[in-house]
């Protein structure tokens, strides 16, 4: 697997300090609020697993799973829910947790989705921010990083489903998803 990696762009212990940093500034900006962490599938599994033990609050969580890219690296820009929320967000505050926002188009779509749904308010928090690629407005309350427009893997991104159980986040090389 190791040999398919270009570079590495984004170490473990980097990772760590910056969830820490990101879990401090949600404990203190959702102080007296009723916190909803909603994940969108599967991405972000291990990045959220880590950020809710970094938030010293009451809280508590749904998932997603939402399509656009199917088994291509790029945003087909046609979503689709394929597994929507149990629970009622009426009246929550809710926190999107996402791997990666590149294009928008997903996310765009997903906050207006929450938003008609009746949360008191929708913020997002994501670990990696391709701003590069964007092409729909979203407003991104809580950034990791912000990376160039490459392809990367690991600490839950994926390419094929493999990748997502790297330590690190990581350019792969281009002919192993070319």
């Amino acid at each position: 697997m190791n040999n398919n990696i270009l570079k590495i762009l984004i170490n473990e212990d980097e990772i760590k300090e910056k969830v820490k940093e990101l879990g401090k500034a949600i404990t203190e900006d959702y102080k007296d609020k009723d916190l909803m962490i909603i994940g969108i599938l599967k991405g972000c599994v291990i990045f959220l697993s880590d950020l809710v033990r970094e938030i010293d609050l009451p809280l508590t969580m749904d998932f997603m799973v939402v399509s656009s890219y199917g088994s291509s690296t790029k945003s087909s820009g046609v979503v689709r829910i394929i597994k929507d929320l149990e629970k009622d967000i009426t009246g929550k505050d809710v926190l999107i947790v996402e791997d990666i926002v590149d294009t928008g188009l997903t996310l765009n779509y997903i906050v207006d989705y929450l938003k008609s749904r009746n949360a008191r308010s929708v913020k997002i928090c994501t670990l990696l921010d391709k701003a590069e690629r964007r092409k729909a407005k979203v407003d991104l309350e809580y950034v990791g990083f912000h990376i160039p427009d490459e392809f990367v893997v690991g600490y839950g991104l994926d390419y094929a489903e493999a990748y997502r159980n790297l330590p690190f986040v990581c350019v792969l090389k281009p002919e192993v998803y070319s």
